[in-house]
């Protein structure tokens, strides 16, 4: 167990290692276990947390605010858009002011070639650590909860399950890539072999799929791409199939529906559930479109596990906050 992580950021799912990551779930499981029982746990009593969002969210912000107040602290929500921010904030002068109001600064900021780079200018003049509710590259603390979620299913030695990270179609809007992109990373880590499967417009960044498969050598894990979905479920222990926009081939958001729109079959239905493995799950962090991007059969089947996995963001998000803001 790795103790100290007072003042660390969270912004790369590979900031924190492997046995920093096995901390922060041996505390999840912990903090969880006590808001079962109603153990009070006010580790960061008097502390505060400022929530800056340039990108619209339910249970993130839901999450983070209830998390805090559980701890015994204070979230303060600012909306970047009504605050000056809009009107001439920098990177630095928020890192700046932000880190001397606050014991942490976290941040979701999603715009392409944008969100990142934000989050590291704020990270590098804050006092205060800075974690990352989402960014344009990275998503860590849904990967989090979702890893918890994979364990509480599938048991803590997860060496030969298979999990397929595959695109699925939506129609509501061109989404971040950021959650298949920590999901690859991180799971190799873990045991996992991965099948990542997606249309050919709808790549991921090439530096990142490169990071991924030198994680999956290192921990003597399996990596694949596939352009077929169905291929892509077969035989997987763990079905993790979401939308994410073609940003790689066009940041345009007319060519990239179009690009979209050619794929209205990729959805999980039961019949392509039915080529993973007899006991495999189902996983998405929502929101989903449903009977578009997956069949409600499917949502709401005994395979699902969408709803503990939306629990889980509160109790890994906890176990963060609890060891980096004390």
């Amino acid at each position: 167990m790795q103790t100290f992580l007072r003042g660390r950021d969270l912004i790369s799912d590979l900031d924190f290692s492997k046995e920093e990551v096995e901390t922060v779930l041996d505390v999840a499981w912990d903090l969880k276990r006590k808001r079962a029982v109603g153990e009070p746990h006010p580790y960061l009593r008097d502390k505060t947390l400022g929530l800056l969002f340039f990108f619209s969210s339910t249970r993130t912000r839901c999450s983070f605010e209830s998390g805090m107040a559980q701890l015994g602290g204070h979230a303060a929500f600012i909306e970047s858009r009504t605050t000056q921010i809009s009107h001439g904030d920098t990177a630095t002068e928020i890192g700046q002011i932000l880190g001397r109001y606050f014991d942490g600064i976290a941040i979701r900021h999603c715009d392409w070639r944008v969100g990142n780079g934000y989050l590291n200018g704020v990270a590098e003049a804050s006092r205060a650590p800075v974690l990352n509710m989402q960014c344009d590259v990275y998503h860590p603390f849904q990967c989090l909860a979702d890893l918890m979620t994979v364990m509480e299913k599938k048991g803590r030695d997860l060496r030969k399950k298979k999990i397929v990270v595959s695109w699925a179609y939506a129609s509501s809007y061109l989404k971040p890539i950021s959650v298949p992109q920590s999901l690859i990373l991180q799971m190799p880590r873990f045991g996992m072999d991965v099948t990542l499967a997606y249309p050919e417009e709808f790549m991921l960044m090439p530096e990142i799929v490169d990071e991924a498969k030198a994680q999956a050598r290192k921990y003597g894990t399996g990596f694949e791409i596939v352009h077929d979905m169905a291929e892509g479920f077969r035989d997987a222990d763990v079905v993790y199939a979401k939308s994410w926009g073609p940003l790689l081939t066009t940041d345009d958001p007319v060519e990239g529906k179009k690009l979209q729109d050619k794929y209205q079959d990729w959805i999980t239905d039961a019949a392509k559930m039915r080529v993973a493995a007899p006991d495999a799950i189902y996983m998405h962090p929502l929101p989903a479109d449903r009977d578009i991007e997956v069949t409600s059969e499917v949502m709401d089947g005994p395979q699902s596990v969408v709803f503990d996995q939306a629990e889980n963001r509160l109790h890994a998000q906890k176990a963060v906050m609890a060891l980096t803001m004390w």
